[in-house]
């Protein structure tokens, strides 16, 4: 956990490694894109452009799906409402829902390409291995803020967190199975009478001498394990996309492949469950799943391989009939 990388010489500024993977998913993404339109004789412009809304309309929608599903973060009586209204603009170290970002970009850039006149499912199939590179990145992010992390475990590769991280917090405030935390660093909560843990910016200098000392205990490395799966799931939609294929059915795949990926992730991570056992993010997976195998499916009604871009294919274009 890194979450500030460093300050900006003279001016002060912190750098955030969530910021800054954020930025290096949205260009190798736009990279990718413009890589991939060129290819098939589109205006490589056109994507970038596309780019610069999904990352605008993604960000609102993530973060709009984050303070929703933790809305007693931003909804605490301790706080006055001025206070809580600044929390929820507050993104300068994450705090942002990728599916809830994927569900308000996708149909605004859709929108978009309609637009522009840009064949449909060939600029759904280009953005499909995109996304996951984006993901990719922003997960590294996550794993330097410290947030979405994984469930306990004791397998090499555990890693920890330090004191004041979500894992940490989690930890300590379980009322089942409590982390040892010295009573220097814990207060009652003024509301509910529980005890919490003294977050980080409130510490004094012995405190935080003290807190130094304190870390989670070995949980999955659940954000690297998402980067891992995304760039393997970018690279074989992008080596599918190459094959001859029925047009869309790139995207259909991405859709089915990233919601059963991470229904399985989510077993690893400690989100609360919604719907019976499942936490949301393992009920949007499943809905992903659908949603990509009935594409695939009305997809292949509206068009064959050979319907595919010569540009995708090894051999010269068919013959007009």
């Amino acid at each position: 956990m890194h979450p500030e990388l460093f300050r900006v010489p003279l001016l002060g500024w912190p750098v955030y490694g969530y910021g800054v993977m954020l930025v290096v998913g949205f260009f190798s993404a736009l990279a990718l894109a413009k890589f991939l339109a060129r290819r098939n004789g589109l205006d490589p412009e056109l994507f970038a452009n596309a780019a610069l809304i999904a990352l605008a309309t993604g960000v609102i929608g993530s973060r709009l799906s984050h303070v929703l599903e933790n809305l007693g973060d931003f909804t605490r009586p301790d706080r006055s409402v001025w206070q809580n209204l600044v929390n929820v603009f507050n993104m300068r170290s994450g705090g942002l829902t990728y599916y809830g970002g994927f569900l308000l970009a996708t149909p605004c850039t859709i929108l978009y390409g309609i637009k522009k006149k840009v064949p449909l499912r060939l600029g759904m199939d280009i953005i499909a291995p995109c996304l996951m590179i984006g993901l990719g990145f922003g997960r590294v992010g996550c794993f330097l803020n410290g947030c979405c992390n994984g469930s306990e475990c004791n397998l090499p590769w555990a890693v920890t967190f330090p004191y004041g991280s979500n894992a940490f917090i989690d930890q300590a405030e379980d009322k089942q199975h409590p982390l040892d935390v010295p009573p220097a660093l814990t207060y009652l909560h003024p509301e509910s009478g529980e005890l919490r843990v003294v977050p980080p910016a409130r510490l004094g200098p012995e405190q935080a001498k003290l807190a130094e000392h304190y870390r989670s205990r070995p949980v999955h490395p659940a954000q690297l394990y998402s980067t891992i799966t995304a760039l393997m799931l970018a690279a074989l939609l992008v080596a599918y996309f190459t094959l001859p294929h029925v047009p869309g059915r790139v995207f259909a795949l991405m859709l089915m492949l990233e919601g059963a990926a991470r229904f399985v992730l989510e077993s690893l991570r400690t989100e609360p469950p919604v719907w019976g056992p499942m936490s949301l993010s393992m009920v949007i997976g499943l809905m992903l799943v659908l949603a990509g195998a009935i594409l695939w499916v009305v997809f292949g009604q509206f068009g064959s391989a050979d319907e595919w871009p010569a540009a995708t294919r090894s051999g010269p274009a068919p013959a007009a009939a």
